[in-house]
């Protein structure tokens, strides 16, 4: 509700024009309420893949996403409903909406194995601190993300072509997070498993699950990683023709993604942690790629070296990533293994 009550302000702030205010102002108060919808949905389809309910949280999803799809442009085009921006913005509200209340009924139909009913709300000071301890590491990831992409766009305004680079790097910030998507998916599935061996102190299926993620954590980053080198053009000419953008887009890419595997590394260990109780050290490891490594490389190289210091800023950060990453796997299978007796 905060931000509906300051939505004018906020986007001043940040810039937004007295021209496109208005619509600024619509497009965001109905994303507002998408999220409202969308909160209580990401708690109930996070409890469905806990108890395996795979079924109906991919029906979920994908109906969500499906219906987005279908209402964008019947509700933004001309031929439609010509609600322009407002109209993508009520769609994602409806959307999200659906996704609630597919997981609403499956679980107040009494199917679930998870139960919600007014007395099993309990809240506790210390329940409510190993929740919230647990979620701080993602929370903390997005926000590097956030302050790695602004701090970029800062390091750019100073040098030529400024304008260009940062379209530029507007485009590569949507590709990687395409990529970001399929690594945090495959995180969301080995979770449940990992965490449900570790409670159940099952130490070869924890370690296996372990081991299981690690590998396939490698295998998926290098393959995004290939897909975007191999197709970095191509890519970024699906969202900009031009020729200076793709230039720059193409090098930002790559530079983004060489050493990918340091994400989906330093992802699965953060979870890991988690899972094992290592609140500390999760936070940690969220935070070094984009925060600990990532903010000197990118507010010192572009000053030294220009553009080209954009370009190396993350692989930089991915090189102390992984090596910090790699000496924490043994102590992190010594925590797990001295907590699971």
């Amino acid at each position: 509700m905060f931000g509906i009550i300051f939505i004018e302000p906020l986007l001043q702030s940040f810039g937004a024009s007295l021209e496109v205010l208005p619509q600024a102002k619509d497009y965001a108060f109905w994303m507002f309420i998408a999220a409202l919808f969308n909160l209580p949905a990401q708690s109930l389809n996070c409890a469905a893949r806990a108890e395996s309910s795979v079924i109906i949280s991919s029906i979920a999803v994908v109906v969500g996403a499906a219906l987005n799809v279908l209402l964008d442009p019947i509700f933004m085009y001309s031929w439609g409903l010509n609600m322009g921006v407002q109209g993508a913005s009520l769609a994602t509200t409806i959307s999200q909406c659906a996704t609630f209340i597919i997981l609403a009924v499956f679980y107040l139909s009494g199917r679930s194995i998870i139960k919600i009913h007014p007395k099993y709300f309990k809240l506790t000071a210390s329940f409510l601190w190993e929740v919230v301890a647990i979620g701080i590491p993602t929370a903390v990831i997005q926000i590097c993300l956030a302050v790695a992409t602004s701090l970029t766009n800062i390091a750019a305004k100073p040098l030529p072509d400024a304008d260009l680079i940062i379209a530029a790097y507007g485009v590569v910030q949507r590709l990687i997070l395409i990529g970001c998507y399929v690594i945090m998916g495959f995180m969301q599935g080995y979770q449940p498993v990992a965490s449900f061996a570790f409670g159940a102190k099952n130490k070869e299926r924890f370690h296996d699950s372990v081991s299981f993620a690690l590998k396939g954590t490698m295998l998926l980053t290098v393959i995004v990683a290939g897909v975007y080198i191999l197709l970095a053009k191509p890519l970024i000419l699906l969202f900009n023709n031009n020729p200076v953008i793709v230039d720059y887009g193409k090098w930002l890419l790559i530079s983004q993604v060489i050493l990918y595997p340091a994400f989906g590394l330093c992802y699965m260990m953060t979870i890991t942690y988690q899972t094992i109780g290592s609140s500390k050290m999760g936070l940690f490891l969220s935070v070094i790629r984009q925060g600990l490594f990532y903010v000197p490389c990118i507010l010192l190289l572009p000053k030294l070296f220009g553009v080209q210091g954009i370009y190396f800023s993350q692989p930089v950060a991915d090189v102390f990533t992984i090596i910090i990453c790699l000496f924490l796997i043994k102590p992190m299978k010594k925590i797990a293994t001295e907590n699971m007796r």
